[in-house]
Formats: C-alpha cells, structure tokens, sequence
C-alpha cells in the first residue's frame, strides 16, 4: 500500500483433499480449495458448513486430519498461527482473538513481532497512527478492549492483521458493523490489495457484498464444497441455493398495521459509557405495539448503552424510561424482564447463554425461578426439560440431544434459541440487537420472520442492526443515532440507504 506492496506476494494458496474430524464427526472432508494472488475469493455456507474450520486450518489454529496446504507449489506445514503469520497469512476472525483487559496497543505488540525490546508500546502506537491514517479505520490507542464496541474491537482485528504483513487476508464477516461508507472504503483497501497482487479471502453472509466484491466464489454444504462460480456468471438466488439447498426468501411480505398503545417510552434519557463518557444524550424514543422501530448506526455511536440501559444492564444517569406507562428506570434486568421485556442481546454467547450448561437448562434462562418451573424452592426438571423440547421442535433448533451443552450448538442454532427463549414468555417489548449478526441466509430469513411475527401478534419490537437492509426490510420507523444522539427518525415510506448513510455519518437533513 501507499505505493509499495505490504510482503512479497503469494501466487497460490492450495488446499489439497482436506479433511478435519471433531469427536469423529467430520467439519471438512476431502476439500480441494485454490487461492490466487492478486483475486477476491469469496466463501459461503451455512453455519455450521466447516467456512471457518477450513480457513482456521489455513491460519494454523488447527491441525488438519488429512490432506496438505501448498504455498507456490511448497508444502507449508503450520504448528500455530505464529508460523502462518511468518508466511504472509493474516485472519480477522468474526468472534475477536483480542485480550479484553489489554489496551489496543498492547493487544498489536502481542502480536508484533517487530516491536522493540524497550517502550514497545511508543513504537506501536505511531505504526498504528499510520496505518490508520492510510486505512481509515480509526481506533483509540489506549482504550482497553472490553470498552470497546464490537465494531471497533473488529476494526482493532483488521489494523493488527495489516499491520503484522498480511499478504494473504482472511476475513470472517467483517462489514457486519461498519456503515456503507466505512464498507465501501474497505471493499477500496481490499480491490487495492488485489491489484498489487495479494489475496484476500472474505467469509460473508451477505450475498450482494460477495457479487460485488468477489472474483470467484466457494460454496460449503455440510463441510464439502457443492459449487464455484465466477461472481460475474452467478445470481443471489442461484448462490443461496447452493448454500442450503433450497429457495430463499429474500423480500418478505411486510403490511402496514395499525400502531397500538406506547410500550416503550424513552424520556431524555442521558448514559454514560464504560470509559465514563456520555454515550446517549438526552435521547427521546417510543415504539408501539405492532409496530418494529429499527435503530441505525455506526457501532459505538450509543446504541448498545442505549439498549443495556432498556433491558436494566445500564445505568441512567438522567431520564425516564417507561413500560406501558410504569416507570422502570434503572431498576434491575430481572425486574425489567418480569415487566414484560425480552432482550436478544449483541453478543450471544456472552451474554444470551451460559455456554458449558445444558441447552435445556438455557432454555429457561431468567425464567428459571418462576412457575411452572419453579415452586420456589425447587426447579420442576421434568417441566423445564418439556419446555426446551418445545422450543427446539417449535423453533427449529438442530440439536442432537436437549442434554447437550450449549457451546455444541452452531451461531444460528444458539440464536433460533434464544429468540425462542425471550418470545415464549409473551414480552410487551422485544429488544433485538443484532438479532441475525454473523448468520447464514437460512437462518437470517428464519430470524427476521419471526420478528415480523411478533409485531403481527401484537408486541412492541425494537431492532438494533447496523446492516441497512434488514433495518429497510423490517422497520416501520428507522431511528438513526450519531455520537450519542439521534439524529433523525424516518418513515419507512420515505426512507433510503443513502438517507440513512448521511445521517450515520452525522449529516442532518
């Protein structure tokens, strides 16, 4: 980049007949994948489909079962993701490899090899200010990663695989929290990048970024790949397809309704940040019953505080907020929850499952110690257990047993869960952040299906998303917030992307 070539380039990347096993059960088996320098690949598949796996074996984070990587014709073998990085491989992954207690500059000399011996972070923090310069993906060098946004703990993720020399880029959905301007000034970097000759390699869900973005792309089924196509000869529908084997929907009958009672009302409400910095100011919001209000955003402009602050993860510093007109600020998530309001939080395994507990027992998270499950003193197993066979079959969850752990289950399984656990209990308001992040079409049109059914049956839903079609696709009215404030509120009628893109980026109409 400016002007030079980060390394030497990589001609070709050959993944030749490999296959990984997990407890005998196969996540690869026998693929044959070619990466060329100087093209954008693209890799689709389902959750679960072995996208990941395949490219983590690439990184040297795992050890393959079978088969062989060449690298221009020489058989590379990677004990760690040490020895890839070594060979010009970088990988951005979609759960974040980050230290949450480090800052970002210590997070980039853990992985700077280069860094020198005495005030490692000096240097760093001036190569990082270059790079951010160059690539426009700015982040605070001293924050520690857990004040970070997702958003900007990604764009952290991005600048240290360029900055440790990546020839060969991997990327695992990483314009899921960036705006259309932010999205395209990356899809910029990595264009440049290819016409210098390196590759890149973009796992993604988003069927439109492939086919504008991608040379050619890989479609994964079951941890075998079932098609390649050249983007220029392919179709969004032939693509997905592909990936699950059937037709997707991909407009969904969205109908005006009559707009209920207020649940939500947000009354100049003002929080503050883990930093300590005001990141909602003053903000007024309602949604009411049938009725979805989609919030937009750059990640990191208030939206999560803004979400912690509804659901009682928050505090507020100042302003009210009311539940069908009784008044619940800052009172505790458990108190909130039994005044009807379900959350669908941002980061799933975080904080919407326990990962290591049973998945019949996250099935009754936060409702656990009321009937039936509960007498009080103790849990009725026979009822909870009845109740997590119910969601499963009703929400159809691919689990092979009720009585396995959570973190077995694949991200758009864990999310049909979790949706079906908040819904069950009937909310008054369901807050859905980031509901179809980082999941397959499948799943996705399953997700955004049940979301429009609840507002047909009644409830109150408010959407956080940063991707524009879905807020587009399912919003009645699209809230759009720029540092801390919301800047506008559109009807759907009258909304566009480019609409909603200026006011992301803090251009008023």
């Amino acid at each position: 980049m400016a002007g030079k070539s980060l390394l030497k380039k990589i001609q070709t990347v050959q993944m030749e007949k490999i296959s990984k096993y997990f407890q005998g059960v196969a996540a690869n088996r026998n693929i044959d994948l070619t990466i060329r320098g100087g093209e954008i690949l693209g890799l689709l598949g389902e959750n679960g489909a072995g996208k990941t796996t395949l490219m983590n074996i690439l990184y040297g984070l795992y050890r393959p079962d079978g088969g062989r990587i060449l690298i221009d014709g020489v058989e590379a073998t990677f004990r760690s993701p040490r020895d890839a990085i070594r060979a010009g491989i970088g990988m951005v992954h979609q759960h974040f490899m980050l230290v949450q207690n480090h800052t970002v500059v210590e997070n980039i000399v853990l992985g700077d090899g280069e860094a020198p011996f005495l005030f490692p972070q000096r240097a760093v923090e001036q190569k990082l200010l270059k790079f951010q310069e160059l690539y426009g993906l700015k982040v605070p060098p001293y924050a520690r990663v857990w004040q970070l946004s997702a958003g900007e703990q990604q764009r952290v993720e991005i600048v240290k695989a360029l900055m440790q020399g990546a020839d060969l880029l991997i990327l695992d959905e990483p314009t899921s929290v960036l705006t259309p301007l932010e999205s395209r000034d990356l899809f910029s970097i990595l264009r440049r990048m290819a016409g210098e000759g390196h590759g890149v390699v973009i796992i993604s869900h988003k069927l439109e970024e492939i086919l504008d973005l991608c040379h050619r792309v890989v479609v994964l089924r079951k941890g075998e790949v079932v098609g390649e196509a050249d983007t220029k000869g392919v179709t969004k529908e032939e693509l997905a397809r592909m990936m699950v084997g059937r037709s997707v929907v991909f407009s969904f009958d969205w109908k005006p309704a009559p707009k209920g009672e207020v649940v939500l009302q947000v009354e100049g409400i003002t929080v503050r940040s883990d930093r300590g910095t005001v990141a909602v100011k003053n903000v007024d919001l309602s949604v009411h019953r049938r009725e979805i209000v989609g919030i937009a955003g750059v990640a990191g402009n208030g939206q999560r505080e803004l979400v912690e602050a509804i659901t009682g993860l928050r505090k507020v510093e100042s302003g009210r907020i009311r539940i069908l007109g009784k008044d619940i600020t800052n009172q505790s998530a458990r108190v909130i929850h039994a005044e009807g309001v379900a959350h669908i939080p941002e980061e799933r395994i975080r904080f919407g499952t326990v990962p290591n507990l049973l998945i019949y027992e996250n099935a009754v998270l936060k409702r656990h110690h009321f009937a039936p499950f509960s007498d009080v003193l103790f849990l009725d197993y026979s009822e909870i257990k009845s109740h997590a066979v119910d969601l499963v079959e009703q929400f159809t969850v691919a689990a092979p047993s009720i009585r396995v752990p959570m973190k077995h289950l694949s991200g758009g399984n864990i999310q049909k869960l979790i949706v079906g656990r908040e819904v069950s209990a009937g909310p008054a308001l369901l807050v859905a952040s980031h509901p179809t992040y980082g999941l397959d079409v499948g799943a996705t049109e399953y997700i955004r299906k049940q979301l429009l059914k609840r507002r047909e049956e009644g409830e109150a839903v408010l959407l956080v998303s940063e991707d524009l079609e879905e807020i587009l696709e399912l919003s009645d009215r699209i809230a759009v917030m720029f540092e801390g404030h919301i800047v506008g509120i559109l009807n759907r009628q009258e909304a566009t992307i480019e609409q909603i893109g200026l006011l992301m980026g803090g251009v008023r109409s």
